[in-house]
């Protein structure tokens, strides 16, 4: 919502004690130092009083319509002034009109929100032709998002041409590939917007990209000997991965505008304790710690400044755990698993109490989340994205009904026994959404649930 200081103005008003008068010449015979004369509100009685020989002159109160001016005084009697927040839209443009240089600012949720409790959000479905599912997406600016697929490609797509461009992946000198090559399931950006940070042509490998040109900066290689599953910038030097060998690996960028490709190792390579299968990261910048989910079901403190393990906690819901957010403003992590959304205290990993969050479809398994201010959404195995409210802890419902909010998504396509010529429908999983940055749009992409169908689905939601 609109939030806009609204600060009164006030004038300066006749004071309502006592105003000084001249003396009359009547009052000739008063001594001097007691020309005490004073006038009274019309509503007080007029006063006489007599102490230590002091003498004083009596005045009648002054006339309904007797007007009274007042000279300009550096004494002038002064009111305190108030501070009030407008919630409305029609203060904030009148001010910024005006130029009133007074504090303004919207909410971050609130056009989300709006849209989507009124149902104005339509789906608009991309033709990806045969790509293989689609594991990552990010908006690079209002109209170009870019993602990775399962067939190891990294694209971009154009909404206003309408357009899919496809940036030529890089490959490290080493050429140390995994034993089987999983596609590309991560892909960060720095806090700058200036580069990109994602798989290389060996899936455990990283490749940097200067934005928005996409010119090849560095690659980084030599930590991980199988999948890399996701990527973290802590700034825009320092980024995190995790992967599927159980490390958790510190990188430097640095010479990031070199003319040549770099080739560099990590700073640091640890193995996470307790750990299975690093499957998602997210850093909180308040404690300056990074949270690694693992598939065994537990979640891992690591500290940012140090990169040293600090603890390791167990989840209640164990099965499937794939996807992992973070509410900066709440300090909170939200956790998908099989069946469940699960909210945790970012300050001790404890489930916040009513926000065990089960899934509308059972079973379906929760294979993204994403936060928009109090608004969590989460992108599940069958083709749908349900939207959970963080303040009155329940989804979220269409406005003056009791229906809850839920985006059905098309059907994608999917090859059968790997021939593109033979192609059946099918109801996509959503690996990866995400809101571009007026909240307005909902890009929502996957792929089929079963590994070894081929298949994928892209749309936006606007």
């Amino acid at each position: 919502m609109a939030r806009v200081v609204k600060k009164a103005v006030y004038g300066t008003l006749p004071s309502s004690g006592r105003v000084q008068l001249p003396l009359h010449r009547e009052s000739s015979r008063i001594s001097p130092g007691q020309n005490n004369i004073t006038l009274d509100r019309e509503d007080s009685q007029s006063e006489t009083s007599s102490s230590s020989g002091n003498s004083s002159v009596e005045c009648s109160p002054r006339r309904r319509d007797e007007y009274l001016r007042y000279e300009d005084s550096d004494e002038e009697e002064t009111y305190p002034t108030s501070s009030k927040i407008s919630h409305s839209f029609v203060d904030l443009v009148s001010q910024r009109s005006l130029g009133h240089g007074h504090p303004a600012s919207v909410n971050l949720e609130y056009g989300t929100r709006h849209l989507l409790t009124n149902g104005n959000f339509r789906e608009h479905q991309i033709q990806l032709g045969e790509m293989n599912k689609i594991f990552c997406s990010q908006w690079l600016n209002g109209h170009q998002i870019v993602f990775g697929s399962k067939c190891n490609r990294l694209s971009v797509y154009d909404l206003n041409k309408k357009e899919l461009f496809s940036i030529p992946l890089l490959r490290s000198l080493q050429n140390r590939q995994p034993e089987s090559q999983c596609g590309i399931h991560a892909l960060a950006i720095n806090p700058s917007q200036t580069i990109l940070a994602t798989g290389a042509e060996n899936t455990n490998d990283i490749a940097f990209y200067s934005l928005p040109t996409f010119d090849p900066l560095a690659i980084g290689e030599g930590a991980h000997s199988d999948w890399m599953f996701d990527l973290k910038w802590l700034d825009d030097c320092f980024l995190v991965s995790g992967s599927r060998d159980t490390t958790m690996a510190l990188w430097k960028l640095e010479d990031a505008y070199h003319p040549k490709v770099i080739n560099f190792k990590a700073l640091s390579v640890k193995r996470c304790k307790t750990a299975e299968k690093v499957r998602a990261l997210a850093f909180n910048k308040r404690d300056v710690e990074i949270a690694a989910l693992s598939l065994n079901g537990y979640i891992h403190l690591w500290k940012a400044d140090t990169f040293k393990q600090t603890g390791s906690q167990k989840l209640h819901h164990g099965m499937e755990n794939v996807c992992l957010g973070y509410q900066e403003e709440r300090n909170l992590y939200a956790v998908g698993s099989r069946s469940h959304t699960t909210i945790l205290d970012a300050r001790s990993l404890q489930q916040i109490q009513n926000k065990n969050i089960a899934s509308l479809y059972p079973t379906c398994g929760i294979r993204s989340v994403s936060f928009r201010g109090d608004i969590l959404s989460i992108g599940t195995g069958t083709g749908s994205i349900l939207f959970y409210d963080l303040r009155t802890s329940k989804y979220m419902l269409y406005k003056d009904t009791t229906r809850e909010i839920v985006f059905k998504t098309n059907t994608g396509w999917v090859a059968a026994d790997d021939s593109p010529q033979a192609m059946a429908r099918y109801t996509p999983a959503i690996y990866t959404h995400c809101y571009d940055g007026s909240g307005t749009r909902l890009f929502a992409a996957g792929g089929p649930l079963a590994v070894e169908r081929r298949g994928n689905y892209a749309s936006i939601w606007s």
